[in-house]
């Protein structure tokens, strides 16, 4: 999603782009009409000063305009602070070196993500493309009730262009403390239509058992894992997509 100044809101894949640009016009129509209000409250106050200073005019006539001066700049500023809630302009999305990744998290994990540090992201689905870093940065507060989540956001370096607007990608959020468990090759993980992750375990010579598993985080080409294994268990790495694709029919 863009990146967004001050309160924006950030806008993502699932925003309504068209009516977002048309509510962002508005907005800044309202602003030009604030400043063309401003200008002439001054030159309204000016011209009341100025009969003062000459005992042509009335000090109330000058309380007045300067009242009438403070309320239009009020309405400017307001004009710019509902404009800054819309976000960057719809027609330089395409054309941003920096975009913020939003990453939704469980709410009970959310206490042992070191918030400080910088997150690492890569395009979804492919483990062979380099990450890059993603440094924290502070949005408004959103969250998804249904699910349970709280949303964090980091900002990713996108100079060259490489990553899009609404872009799904793989996040990897830095953890406090540290983990300890069994690991597996990334290649020997393969998943089902449902996301679910599975490995086959050697359980006698030529003999393959497809076991589920449980990934807990993945990084340099291994998979630590929550469940699934016990310590010494033997798995396939090179060939577990041929054995899925034999086991269901399908092709690999």
């Amino acid at each position: 999603m863009p990146a967004t100044g001050g309160a924006g809101v950030p806008t993502g894949s699932t925003s309504n782009l068209a009516q977002i640009g048309v509510s962002q016009v508005a907005a800044e129509g309202e602003i030009a009409r604030a400043q063309a209000q401003v200008r002439l409250a001054v030159i309204a106050y000016n011209r009341a000063a100025a009969l003062v200073r000459e005992e042509a005019g009335s000090v109330r006539g000058r309380d007045e305009a300067a009242a009438a001066l403070a309320t239009a700049r009020a309405a400017l500023d307001a004009a710019r602070a509902q404009r800054g809630l819309l976000g960057p302009s719809i027609a330089s999305m395409g054309n941003l070196s920096t975009l913020w990744v939003r990453v939704p998290v469980f709410g009970t994990d959310v206490s042992a993500i070191e918030r400080g540090r910088t997150a690492t992201v890569r395009p979804l689905g492919d483990d062979r493309a380099a990450p890059r870093a993603a440094r924290p940065v502070q949005a408004p507060p959103s969250a998804n009730a249904v699910a349970g989540t709280v949303d964090l956001f980091f900002a990713l370096d996108n100079r060259d262009r490489a990553y899009r607007v609404g872009q799904r990608v793989a996040v990897a959020l830095p953890l406090g403390g540290r983990a300890d468990g069994l690991s597996v090759p990334t290649a020997a993980i393969v998943r089902d239509i449902y996301g679910g992750e599975w490995v086959y375990r050697k359980t006698a010579p030529d003999t393959y058992v497809r076991q589920r598993i449980e990934v807990a985080s993945v990084a340099d080409g291994r998979a630590l894992l929550s469940r699934g294994l016990e310590r010494g268990a033997e798995v396939v790495t090179d060939g577990a997509a041929e054995l899925f694709g034999t086991e269901f029919g399908t092709p690999h």
